[in-house]
């Protein structure tokens, strides 16, 4: 963290300052089941021929963790549709194809995030109603949504695609399908008489949107051919099937052409032709005799009526035995397809760096402890933040007397810089920012449910702010966009369902500390666009006016505020030179703000709360762009302890509450 007021500040590009929105999960590499890339009607086409998909360049954060081998879809924005499976042929890379996607290869392609694909198994798209349950964590909007997907998600896409897989059919060609030549291996009949000759494949990929032609993918399925292996046992039934009906078809032929013997019914006739049309007919059929041939076989024969129900009856036992084999066949390839995605999220572990073990071990015992029950009234709830590598949108509840913590089910998006409070049992969480952009956006969580849901937007996007619940009243104080710092106050209006503005405090600050004490809102330092501030002010509901209060003794920002035994206590921050360990302590009964014993580290950005009596301050920046991962523990004459927590990673910009 640089040193001064530009510690504090990003400026992002004018045409994102107001998006609300950030572009990724940023997820980790060893955390990446697949990637969701985009399409329309009118470059579906290329992204097929071309085997690669893209994206815009500001999804390569991601984009750069694809493997060979990971799982890939592709949603078409035209009719909303998710098709698969597909797979990386290669890394993800930057400007495979630099003219992709262009009109004539004049200018630069849009989508620079690319990478090679081939097949894995083609299947009938999914529409977004089948697709979304999955991924609806991934939704930040009624039709927006993340496209990096975590394992656990990937490996039921797969399923539900898998089951819709499209089968081998024979099938005489039409005119509004395209029809493609392959050559399966050859194999002999059951009898060993005869072999499977190459046939026509008649695939019906409904990729584009449905006024669209369908499209060529012969290029794309080149690479999928092994798969019609799994198959050829069900084209086994297929050959002796048709013998079957071929042989049906010429006595039913014969019976009709007979006026000796009875007619089937016009039901049996129906039925017939309908079967007959349903399976394959590009067999030769043997020349019909004439009728008077006819009539003296018929003759001949006083059995050909049973013979018939016999070979309905064997027609209908070989219909039931290829669906039993087909049910078999796609159980057990979903069942690969999932034992394929665990192989990979293992590989990603087992070829971690050296300097990555510990960190490799240390998700591992998160994942054991996550199990473990914890109460939520003697722990602290940590959110979001900034690890030194991403943002974060974690949801973890972390007991500090016992070192141990627990996951629990994470925000829509990542953020740090947000600030978050309690009210009507749910937990809140208010603006903040990714990096690059303010968020406006606001996500409360049910503990009971473990579900995060969207709650109105903030009318401004901001970041570094304070969040207090007074009562049934949610406020929103200061904070800042990157280029001003704020005085405005918001507060929730549950009846109205949105925020308003309410008396604005009387001095900008971004980076404030604010916290309740006796139904009574304090807001405390800040950076006011030009200086770190000193002063403090209060706010009472009763009046709803902000009143000046005694000033610190130090200037702060970005510091924690917190409360203990009827005083406010003001922990470290940034004085606008240097981080710093300072603590003051204000009584509101004398009106003055004194020096307490300071911590051990000169911290800020740190997350802080009261747990029976003692305060515990936990990461944070030190100095020189180092993120902590220690905890520090403050009880009433006892002074500060500091301690390393064995199941905390290293992490500032977070937001913490003690319910």
């Amino acid at each position: 963290m640089n040193t001064g007021k530009k510690a504090l500040k990003f400026k992002p590009e004018p045409a994102a300052r107001y998006n609300a929105h950030a572009s990724c999960r940023n997820l980790g590499k060893c955390h990446l089941g697949g990637v969701i890339f985009g399409c329309t009607k009118s470059t579906i086409k290329e992204c097929l021929s071309k085997q690669m998909f893209g994206l815009p360049s500001q999804h390569f954060s991601y984009v750069m963790n694809i493997d060979p081998g990971l799982p890939l879809f592709l949603f078409n924005y035209s009719d909303r549709k998710l098709h698969g499976i597909f797979e990386a042929a290669s890394s993800g890379q930057m400007n495979i194809n630099t003219y992709g996607w262009t009109a004539d290869g004049a200018e630069r392609t849009p989508y620079p995030a690319q990478v090679q694909i081939i097949v894995r198994r083609l299947c009938q798209p999914l529409l977004e109603n089948q697709f979304k349950p999955i991924i609806i964590d991934n939704y930040y909007g009624p039709n927006r949504f993340w496209f990096e997907l975590d394992h656990a998600q990937t490996n039921k896409l797969i399923s539900l695609l898998a089951s819709q897989a499209i089968a081998p059919s024979v099938r005489p060609s039409t005119t509004n399908r395209r029809p493609f030549c392959t050559v399966l291996p050859s194999l002999e009949t059951r009898d060993g008489s005869e072999k499977i000759k190459p046939q026509i494949m008649d695939v019906q990929c409904d990729l584009a949107s449905q006024e669209a032609d369908t499209i060529d993918v012969t290029s794309s399925l080149d690479a999928g051919n092994s798969a019609f292996g799994a198959h050829c046992d069900a084209n086994e039934v297929n050959e002796e099937e048709s013998l079957l009906l071929h042989k049906l078809e010429q006595l039913a032929r014969n019976l009709h052409a007979s006026p000796m013997l009875p007619l089937t019914s016009d039901t049996d006739h129906t039925a017939l032709n309908k079967d007959e049309n349903l399976e394959n007919n590009d067999r030769s059929v043997e020349p019909i005799k004439s009728k008077e041939s006819s009539v003296e076989d018929f003759d001949s024969s006083t059995e050909l009526p049973p013979l018939i129900a016999e070979l309905v009856q064997e027609i209908q036992e070989l219909r039931e035995s290829k669906a039993e084999q087909t049910e078999k066949i796609v159980f057990l390839e979903e069942k690969l397809l999932i034992a394929e995605g665990e192989i990979l999220e293992l590989k990603s572990l087992l070829t971690l760096p050296n300097s990555n073990a510990l960190e490799a071990k240390r998700v591992v015992e998160e994942e054991q402890i996550e199990n473990s029950c914890l109460d939520p009234r003697e722990s602290i709830f940590l959110i979001g933040g900034y690890d030194g590598a991403s943002h974060l949108s974690t949801l973890e509840l972390y007991d500090p007397s016992r070192d141990m913590i627990k996951s629990l089910r994470a925000m829509r998006s990542v953020r740090g810089y947000a600030s978050v409070a309690w009210l009507n049992s749910q937990l809140y969480v208010l603006g903040g920012g990714n990096g690059c952009v303010w968020y406006n956006t606001v996500e409360s969580y049910n503990l009971e449910t473990d579900q995060w849901t969207l709650s109105p937007s903030l009318n401004l996007a901001k970041g570094s702010l304070g969040g207090v619940s007074i009562g049934n009243k949610l406020f929103a104080i200061g904070g800042g966009n990157g280029i001003e710092s704020l005085s405005e106050v918001e507060m929730l209006d549950l009846d109205l369902g949105r925020w308003i503005f309410t008396r604005s405090m009387r001095q900008r600050r971004f980076a404030v500390g604010a916290v309740e004490l006796n139904g009574i809102l304090y807001a405390t330092g800040g950076f006011d666009g030009s200086d770190y501030l000193k002063s403090a002010e209060r706010f009472d509901i009763r009046e709803h006016s902000w009143t000046q209060i005694a000033s610190m003794n130090e200037k702060r920002g970005c510091h924690s505020l917190v409360t203990l035994n009827e005083k406010l206590y003001a922990l470290g921050g940034f004085d606008g030179r240097s981080m710093v360990s300072s603590v003051e302590v204000y009584d509101p009964r004398m009106e003055s703000w004194i020096f307490e014993e300071p911590m051990e580290r000169t911290r800020g950005y740190a997350a802080a709360g009261v747990i029976n009596e003692s305060i515990y301050v936990i990461g944070g920046l030190f100095v020189d762009h180092k993120i902590l991962d220690t905890v520090e523990t403050y009880k009433e004459g006892y002074g500060w302890q500091e301690k390393t927590s064995k199941v905390l990673k290293k992490r500032c910009f977070q937001s913490a509450i003690v319910l």
